[in-house]
């Protein structure tokens, strides 16, 4: 059986094999001899393109068999004019319990894929990266006869000297400054806000009422001492003009030792910079935000992705059996399923998956760490994921300091065990956000208001206006809707 599909695509074909294609490639020839399945690609294109494909064929009401969309709104709309599924018996009827039981792990997780009381999308979950890190270059810091760096003065100590000795750029910065409700990502300066007890972008309780971080007038602090450090050229200068493929050639070529990023990114871009220079060693370290010695994070949206089917598709339990084989099937039987290891080892991009999406536990890196630290010692275990023995294999392969594929050995033990380690400790604490909706008001201003956000913090960092400005900033915030968002949250988290 053949099904269209909007397919989100990854960069660089999603780091497949040669001859591999979204089509053909290890995932769909699985599908194809486990279902009798193929996907038939509609769209397929890189996420920002991606998304905007999507729009236009929701607005021509000319919609593949399956997508993936990323705005409630979107869902509404496909369910007001009758142009998706009611999945509700799908699920029920054609997933497996396991696949029940991660979604089990997040509360209320379907709340807004469920409308009069149908299910009408199938939701991504967001699992919990924990805090970012502050990935160094160790070999440097040994040249350099500096200590191992605990707290966000010794990274500031760090990039000066790297910046002095090693002719580096300043802590390169994303734009964005601050991850979003529903994503980790790399080059972010979150620790810098939570050492103030403050987090930007994030709906957080005070008493009895959410507020926006934001606005907190702790974030003034927090933008002064950025802007001192812009000054000095700890921060990056040229941040604004930097992409993030921009800032990954950087580490690649050795002009950055140092940046702040999820556990992750030995995966991307690290892994790069290894092959190379084989003789580099990036370590992960875990930061303290205050005087306990804690590294306190916000939580995210559970989900920010949603799977649909098309009205009238014959089959529209054909997600979840995708899901069911991909997610549970393939992660724990791991029968006859070598190159889909291979891919694992290769460190191919999950988008080459045809759903681009991930369906895990909550606590998927702990359950992780636990399996690939089993494993390397020899201990049998329950509920091992097939994919953590491939990890697991190429960090015996990284400490036995085998040649092949010797870049990928040290992203897998960088990654999985190094980073995953410090996120272990109880020292880690989350706070949580509570709201991620959108409210009435929200649809009307809110784009107006990030706008207004963005554009004042990089402004005071850079200079170009005073840290004063701040005040003004949040007077117009609450004057153009703020106010009346505030009042829409609390009363949507009160029900």
């Amino acid at each position: 059986m053949t099904y269209t599909l909007a397919h989100m695509a990854g960069v660089n074909n999603s780091y497949m094999p040669e001859g591999d294609t979204s089509e053909n490639n290890a995932y769909t020839r699985y599908l194809s001899k486990k279902l009798n399945i193929q996907n038939i690609n509609k769209i397929d294109e890189v996420e920002d393109r991606y998304f905007k494909s999507v729009n236009y064929s929701i607005l021509k009401k000319n919609i593949p068999d399956v997508m993936i969309i990323n705005n409630y709104h979107d869902l509404q709309y496909l369910v007001e004019h009758d142009m998706i599924e009611d999945l509700s018996t799908a699920y029920k009827k054609c997933t497996t319990q396991r696949i029940k039981d991660i979604y089990n792990s997040y509360p209320s997780i379907f709340n807004h894929v469920t409308i009069n009381g149908k299910l009408y999308a199938m939701p991504e979950t967001n699992i919990n990266d924990g805090p970012n890190l502050f990935w160094c270059r160790e070999d440097w810091l040994k040249e350099c006869g500096l200590q191992a760096p605990k707290t966000l003065t010794d990274v500031e100590n760090i990039v000066r000297t790297f910046k002095k000795k090693k002719k580096t750029v300043g802590l390169v910065t994303d734009t964005s400054l601050t991850a979003g409700t529903g994503f980790s990502s790399e080059y972010l300066l979150n620790l810098y806000f939570a050492s103030y007890n403050t987090y930007p972008k994030q709906w957080i309780m005070k008493g009895n009422q959410a507020n926006y971080g934001s606005v907190d007038q702790n974030v003034k602090k927090v933008l002064s001492h950025l802007h001192e450090l812009y000054k000095e050229g700890v921060l990056d200068q040229k941040f604004l003009e930097r992409t993030s493929n921009n800032i990954a050639q950087l580490i690649i070529d050795g002009q950055c030792g140092a940046f702040f990023g999820p556990w992750w990114v030995p995966n991307n871009p690290l892994v790069t910079a290894k092959q190379k220079d084989a003789s580099i060693n990036w370590k992960p370290y875990r930061i303290e935000t205050n005087k306990n010695g804690e590294t306190t994070y916000h939580s995210i949206n559970p989900s920010t992705k949603y799977v649909v089917v098309r009205k009238g598709f014959k089959h529209p339990e054909i997600i979840f059996k995708i899901i069911s084989v991909i997610f549970d099937y393939l992660r724990y039987e791991n029968k006859n399923v070598k190159e889909i290891n291979d891919y694992y080892r290769l460190n191919v991009d999950p988008t080459a998956r045809p759903i681009s999406i991930n369906v895990d536990y909550k606590n998927a890196l702990h359950r992780s760490y636990e399996n690939v630290q089993a494993i390397l010692n020899g201990e049998k275990k329950r509920d091992v994921m097939a994919i953590d023995y491939p990890y697991a294999e190429a960090c015996k392969n990284y400490l036995k300091n085998d040649k092949k594929n010797q870049a990928e050995n040290w992203a897998a033990y960088a990654s999985r065990i190094e980073a995953l380690k410090l996120l272990e400790t109880p020292l880690v604490k989350e706070v949580n956000s509570v709201y991620f909706g959108t409210t009435k008001t929200m649809m009307i201003k809110w784009w107006r208001l990030e706008e207004m956000e963005k554009d004042t913090y990089l402004k005071i960092i850079c200079g170009k206006d005073s840290v004063s400005s701040f005040d003004q900033f949040v007077k117009k915030w609450y004057e153009h809707g703020g106010s009346e968002i505030t009042k829409e949250v609390n009363q949507e988290i009160k029900k």
